[in-house]
């Protein structure tokens, strides 16, 4: 069991709650060591004066603030140990608010918040339940590290979910940060109820385990057939369609792109949330969707008659029909090889895009033979 991270207690009123936090999110970002090339020798960095190239040991290190002209204010470990925040460790609620005015881009990082011990247990639930039935998102503020956090607190499940936030300051404005602001020139009437049909095609039930890094999948994959001593082979980057001008050709491009790969059954994420099991990675025993839809958007297939149909890898009976033909013709190589590793086709990520096209194509019609 994890270990919290920072113990203190949640002040709600008068009343005291012992509380710790846990992380909320694990990273899963491939990490690399630098090495010399051609060695297995790590690189590593020495903190060195830039004037002299001698290196300075880290107790004869201070910090200084740059006010400009090359000048800077120094200020010692002591010094700033003297101003730190000294709030007692105490989350301690300010305000509630409603969750909605809350602009997302004050969020930073998530905690669990749970209760220390069974006494906390009662009243930790009382505030739970509190916070539920009234809809509102407390502000706070405590102490951790040595810096002081603004935070919003909320209901997750059962437990209550941690915030940190980034103060107002620390917000860019978009029109000092854009190059090329919009001009609020309003759309056109037919532009806009075009937009809106892409959007509605588009739209889904929301299921987080339909997203998945492809990124780390194909570095993982790349890093195992290198242990495995292969060749790796670099395919080209097929270049993105930059023919189409017109705003309106490309919406309504998109529009029949979209009710295309749906009436085609080119979607599986939903397979999961109708009950379905999605197909494994034949590497790591990982769920991997078959991304095949433009932007990533898993959906149902629909029959001819209007109904839903959900491809599942473990019942034929509820499969919708796979890619063919023109639909593979249309398809991304990054939404080839999605599709190519759902059904394992092998030597996949060496292969270029006509190749991937191919072999997917060859490979389903083996199934069907089959």
């Amino acid at each position: 069991m994890a270990r919290a991270i920072w113990t203190g207690s949640i002040s709600f009123g008068l009343v005291n709650i012992p509380v710790g936090l846990y992380s909320a999110v694990s990273e899963k970002t491939i990490r690399f060591n630098q090495l010399e090339r051609g060695t297995s020798d790590r690189i590593r960095y020495k903190r060195v004066n830039e004037n002299t190239g001698k290196e300075v040991e880290y107790q004869d290190i201070v910090k200084g603030y740059d006010v400009g002209g090359g000048q800077y204010v120094v200020l010692t470990p002591k010094e700033l140990e003297a101003v730190e925040p000294t709030g007692s460790r105490t989350i301690e609620i300010e305000d509630f608010v409603d969750q909605v005015d809350i602009d997302p881009i004050f969020y930073s990082q998530t905690y669990y918040v749970g209760p220390r011990n069974d006494a906390a247990s009662r009243p930790y639930a009382l505030l739970v339940e509190a916070m539920r039935q009234s809809g509102k998102v407390a502000i706070a503020r405590f102490v951790m590290r040595t810096k002081e956090y603004l935070a919003a607190v909320r209901v997750n499940g059962e437990v209550l979910a941690l915030e940190t936030m980034y103060f107002a300051d620390e917000i860019r404005d978009p029109r000092r940060e854009l190059e090329s602001a919009p001009t609020g020139e309003p759309p056109r009437e037919r532009e806009l109820t075009t937009a809106i049909s892409l959007i509605e095609s588009m739209s889904t039930k929301w299921d987080p385990t339909n997203y998945l890094d492809r990124y780390r999948e194909r570095v993982e994959e790349l890093i195992e057939q290198k242990l495995q001593g292969e060749e790796i082979v670099t395919p080209k980057r097929q270049e993105q369609d930059t023919n189409v001008v017109d705003l309106m050709e490309a919406l309504r491009r998109s529009v029949d792109r979209v009710r295309g790969d749906r009436r085609g059954g080119t979607r599986a994420g939903e397979a999961d949330q109708r009950g379905g099991k999605a197909p494994a990675s034949k590497r790591s025993g990982r769920r991997v969707a078959a991304d095949t839809g433009s932007r990533g958007t898993r959906t149902a297939a629909k029959t001819a008659d209007g109904s839903s149909t959900a491809k599942s890898s473990g019942s034929k009976k509820n499969a919708g029909a796979p890619p063919q033909g023109e639909q593979l013709a249309m398809m991304t190589r990054e939404e080839l090889y999605q599709l190519a590793q759902d059904i394992n086709v092998p030597g996949r990520s060496k292969m270029t895009r006509d190749e991937l096209a191919e072999a997917v194509a060859n490979a389903q019609a083996g199934r069907q033979a089959s």
